[in-house]
């Protein structure tokens, strides 16, 4: 039998060629690690973790001091999900087209570049989802980031530098109402300011404080939690605490809220929340590196950032902070009933995606599919920009 796919191959990079102007921003942002392409579907596969060093002062002695041990963590990261897309078609249809005057292949072009834009966008939907393992975050509610300057991508490189963040490939992305703001922005917009015309005539995001700016479609805005008169207990929790146990409380808080508590100027990220709504004795998870100021051992007040409005969530961050692992669907070692697949590679993306195709009684069936995973792996190099 013929290779039925090869006759397709064109119409398939047509299809491509649409779907690589999509607005993806984390998917070639992110880290591709393809160590994990033998995990199976719900499998878990573990990315080590180094502490926190620590120091102690040289005491001269006749042996060394017993000490040097550390517990090495680990985050996890799985294959959460193989997803097909299929195209089925007969040969009464085909016929009937071609013979009204609308090409078959012109609408299969079409039928695939949905199939190709639905994976891309639920993958970059998944990676936008770990903005609540973000460290920090900066932004104030209800004003858009980028509108009055350029200082929110300072104030993000800054929460990356005190947490350590190597100053190199950072990214930053952002949604599509936070892109516009930036195009406005006379401070990039006069060529003889920014020093480039690109962002004046062709639109094109410029690099801002050492992110690589990128616009993303799947960021959408945030409903923020409603969560009221909420105060820790009264234990107290030293610096680089995740954990934080509540004295009191009403109301939902959600994992990607935003929290200020008094005395502390900083925004904290919600992780996880082990109940709601909350109430006292719910704990409280925030990302490493954990509090940057002590709570004292009293009620401390504890403000949920924008509560019960909407958000505007970016996400800054460096490269290796978040893992993406991709992979055509596994197949039994004695094969399936394809008469034909071939990979077709997204250059935009970077997504490769497998295209199959399966005979049927009089009708041919094709399947666009891709396996994938994501996590953050390091939640101390990733910081949340809200508006």
């Amino acid at each position: 039998m013929p290779n039925g796919l090869t006759d397709l191959t064109v119409d398939l990079y047509a299809a491509l060629d649409v779907v690589s102007r999509e607005l993806v921003g984390f998917i070639p942002a992110v880290t591709s690690d393809m160590t994990y392409t033998r995990a199976a579907v719900g499998q878990t596969v573990r990315s080590f973790v180094t502490p926190k060093a620590t120091t102690t002062d040289i005491v001269p002695g006749v042996i060394p001091p017993d000490d040097g041990d550390q517990n090495i963590g680990n985050v996890a990261l799985t294959i959460i999900k193989s997803k097909r897309s299929p195209i089925r078609w007969n040969g009464e249809q085909q016929l009937a087209l071609n013979n009204n005057g609308a090409p078959y292949n012109k609408i299969f072009v079409d039928q695939t570049t949905q199939s190709m834009r639905e994976l891309v966008n639920e993958v970059e939907a998944d990676l936008a989802a770990l903005a609540s393992y973000a460290s920090r975050a900066w932004g104030t509610p209800g004003t858009m980031p980028f509108l009055n300057g350029v200082g929110d991508s300072a104030q993000l490189r800054k929460i990356l530098a005190d947490n350590g963040t190597p100053m190199s490939d950072l990214q930053c992305v952002i949604n599509t109402s936070a892109g516009a703001a930036m195009r406005t922005n006379y401070q990039l917009t006069k060529v003889n300011e920014a020093g480039d015309g690109s962002l004046l005539r062709r639109g094109v995001l410029l690099d801002l404080h050492g992110f690589a700016i990128r616009e993303s479609g799947q960021l959408s805005p945030f409903a923020a939690g409603t969560a009221a008169t909420v105060t820790t207990d009264a234990v107290g929790y030293p610096v680089g605490a995740v954990t934080i146990n509540l004295g009191a409380g009403t109301g939902i808080l959600n994992p990607g809220d935003v929290f200020t508590l008094a005395g502390d100027p900083n925004q904290y990220v919600v992780k996880s929340v082990s109940a709601s709504p909350v109430a006292a004795g719910v704990t409280v998870t925030i990302s490493t590196p954990g509090l940057m100021q002590a709570i004292p051992a009293a009620a401390t007040a504890l403000t949920v950032v924008g509560g019960g409005t909407m958000l505007q969530h970016n996400l800054a961050f460096r490269r290796s902070a978040i893992a993406l692992a991709t992979r055509a669907p596994a197949l039994p070692q004695q094969g399936d009933s394809a008469i034909d697949r071939m990979i077709i590679s997204d250059p935009m993306s970077g997504l490769s995606f497998e295209v199959a195709m399966y005979a049927q009684y009089r009708q041919m069936q094709y399947e666009v599919s891709l396996a994938w995973g994501c996590g953050m792996v390091k939640s101390d190099h990733a910081a949340l920009l809200i508006g």
